[in-house]
């Protein structure tokens, strides 16, 4: 083989390297974001607010919690009877039927204040059972709203009592709340109710007042 046939095998080679070297690179190339990412945010308890069933739970809450109420009412007008009768006891009661006496006050007064907690629970696992359709047709409808409008990512605005919303600042083209309330057939502004997201309570503070103590019970002689 001559000198000169050498050479041009070398440039024919060099040549095939050198181009075979671009697509080398772009194959090892990390590929580049399909294009920015969009994030929207909504205000959780607004838009629920404004959701005609808020108005249903709302009433259905306030009906349950009225029943309790007055069945805790019954047992502390109950109670307040037989303190009544208690106090009124003739000063020659004897002392086994004045202990008797206050054992049965001091067992309804613990049986008041376990139905009070208990009536607290049970309204807020009424609730929880009511909302929980509430917020699934919620997500359906911010994952539909946000595959029409091209949002990546959708944070919650206001995460509840006592805690710090996962959004702290955000533009107003952002705000996806009306656009998921309007496609759930929802005209913003016009339900006026706040959102049930604080349970209420079964019975205010009539909780009767300790019973005295068999050593404090005692009549005193005229």
């Amino acid at each position: 083989m001559t000198l000169t046939r050498k050479f041009r095998l070398v440039l024919a080679a060099a040549a095939l390297t050198l181009t075979a070297a671009p697509a080398a690179l772009a194959q090892t190339a990390p590929a580049t974001t399909a294009g920015p990412l969009k994030i929207g945010y909504t205000n959780v308890d607004y838009v629920i607010s404004q959701m005609p069933e808020s108005k249903q739970i709302e009433s259905q809450l306030k009906d349950y919690s009225t029943q309790l109420k007055n069945q805790l009412d019954a047992k502390v007008a109950d109670y307040r009877k037989k303190v009544d009768a208690y106090q009124a006891l003739p000063q020659t009661t004897p002392d086994a039927i004045r202990a008797d006496k206050e054992k049965e006050l001091q067992t309804m007064q613990t049986s008041i204040q376990e139905f009070q907690q208990s009536a607290e629970q049970s309204v807020q696992q009424r609730q929880q059972t009511l909302l929980k359709p509430v917020y699934d047709k919620l997500q359906k409808t911010i994952d539909v709203v946000s595959e029409k409008n091209g949002y990546t990512y959708v944070f919650n605005s206001d995460a509840g009592f006592g805690t710090t919303p996962i959004l702290l600042h955000g533009p107003k083209d952002g705000d996806i709340s009306d656009l998921v309330l309007k496609e759930m057939g929802v005209t913003p502004g016009q339900n006026a109710a706040p959102a049930p997201s604080a349970a209420p309570k079964a019975a205010p503070a009539t909780t009767p007042a300790a019973t005295p103590a068999a050593s404090k019970t005692k009549v005193k002689k005229k």
